[in-house]
């Protein structure tokens, strides 16, 4: 008999039948730091990688002769790769741990890394993106699942933000820093360097991560594995959350790791190392915005607050920021584009709200299951985007500049605000059933907390 996930009860991994394996008591600081600190290089690599491209756009598109939409294909090949394997990924992350599990996904990227630099075709670039990628599927799902492992309930959102903040770290990396080493030495040489320090940071997870109290799990059926991997997805509840986590963080990511450095040139009419210096800025509120996200959310829910309340707020800025943007509002577009960047990864709070919701068993699978479909639509409006500024006429200054029109990245822009706001629709049409899921998780929350 399926297990039933939308029952509200004490707990929904309550429900799942029994599986071996035990979790390790809390932790003290020096395993928070050896069990944390070597997936956060892994996600700091992740985020890199996959905001290089907006700053070697220009080297790309002259080497390979690309147009708008195969760059925002090229690119987006990462992605795909990246949201296709979630699901084996959060089996993966279930059954052997976060330590095994990472440590050989990360040799995979810097693998995809050499390739990458010694590419010399769209399709050769293209393959080569898509095994960074794949390399690293589990840069955050692996951190998320060890922060389930060794950090206690009540201090996970903020857990969760540290390990986000060295992705951010990652995307200032990728942005002047980038910009200068390929100056310096080419695009290249620079992934060449990328992959070495890719291979480290894999040795380091394999060699000074813990290994979780037990050892690992003792394996279950894949046909187990995927029932309870439906189990999650055909959950009401998650139905109901899917798609406005998945769109909103799809743009976000889609825009911000790509398309971000072209409108910089395009419309704000901003040279490369001007694009390169915004794009850091941005990068730096991007960061700042996870700490800043991740400190409201500790303080507001350890004082009864709801999770799913506080990333509503901070999406309302999000989505006035990309309205402003549409309308190219005049001398306002540092600070739209500060907000866009503090706020779009605010889905990010839904991951310890899953691991709540759905128990620490099935946390790993739960995680992987929202974020299949969050790069999946990432992936998709990336080249979207890239098609439809394909699509709109180019004007002699673009041509002379290499460029695309504005009037094009309106286009793109509003459709992608279209569809956020019909997620949005959706999101409160299910409202009752998401706050009957919200009271248990807040139940079981405040249960826990005064049994300390």
């Amino acid at each position: 008999m399926e297990p039933t996930l939308d029952k509200p009860d004490t707990g929904i991994a309550a429900e799942l039948p029994a599986q071996r394996g035990t979790r390790p008591p809390g932790p003290g600081p020096l395993i928070i730091v050896t069990a944390l600190l070597p997936f956060g290089l892994g996600y700091f690599l992740s985020y890199l990688y996959r905001a290089a491209n907006a700053v070697v756009a220009p080297d790309l598109v002259r080497d390979a002769g690309l147009t708008a939409a195969e760059l925002g294909l090229m690119t987006a090949a990462y992605l795909f790769a990246f949201a296709a394997f979630q699901l084996p990924l959060g089996i993966l992350l279930d059954r052997y741990g976060p330590r095994r599990v990472q440590a050989a996904l990360v040799a995979i990227g810097g693998i995809g890394a050499l390739l990458f630099g010694l590419g010399q075709s769209v399709t050769t670039l293209l393959i080569a993106r898509a095994v960074i990628g794949l390399g690293f599927a589990g840069g955050l799902m692996s951190a998320f699942k060890a922060v389930v492992i060794w950090v206690p309930e009540a201090r996970r959102p903020l857990a969760n933000s540290i390990v986000m903040s060295a992705g951010a770290l990652g995307l200032i990396v990728s942005t002047t820093p980038l910009e200068l080493a390929v100056q310096a030495v080419g695009w290249r040489h620079v992934f060449f360097g990328l992959a070495t320090f890719t291979f480290l940071v894999a040795a380091l997870i394999l060699f000074l991560v813990p290994e979780r109290s037990g050892g690992p799990r003792v394996a279950a059926s894949l046909a187990y594995e995927f029932r309870h991997i439906g189990c999650v997805a055909r959950s009401r509840v998650f139905l109901a959350l899917a798609p406005l986590i998945a769109i909103v963080t799809g743009v976000h990511i889609s825009i911000q790791t790509l398309w971000a450095g072209p409108w910089l040139r395009d419309v704000a009419g901003l040279d490369r190392q001007g694009v390169a210096n915004r794009l850091f800025l941005m990068a730096v509120a991007f960061f700042a915005g996870i700490l800043i996200s991740g400190a409201i959310a500790d303080w507001l829910t350890r004082r009864g607050a709801s999770l799913l309340h506080i990333m509503l707020g901070f999406l309302m800025i999000f989505l006035t920021a990309q309205l402003g943007l549409i309308l190219e509002l005049a001398h306002l577009d540092i600070w739209l584009w500060t907000a866009f960047s503090m706020t779009g990864q605010v889905g990010v709070l839904i991951f310890p709200w899953l691991g709540s919701y759905f128990g620490a068993n099935l946390s790993g699978r739960a995680n992987s299951a929202m974020n299949l479909p969050m790069f999946m639509m990432a992936f998709v409006f990336q080249y979207a985007i890239g098609a439809m500024i394909d699509l709109v006429p180019p004007v002699a200054s673009a041509v002379v500049s290499g460029g695309y029109p504005p009037a094009a990245y309106r286009l793109a822009f509003g459709v992608l605000l279209g569809a956020e706001i019909l997620a949005l629709g959706w999101y409160l049409i299910n409202w009752r059933a998401i706050a009957e899921a919200d009271k248990i998780v807040l139940e079981n929350y405040r249960a826990r907390n005064a049994k300390v």
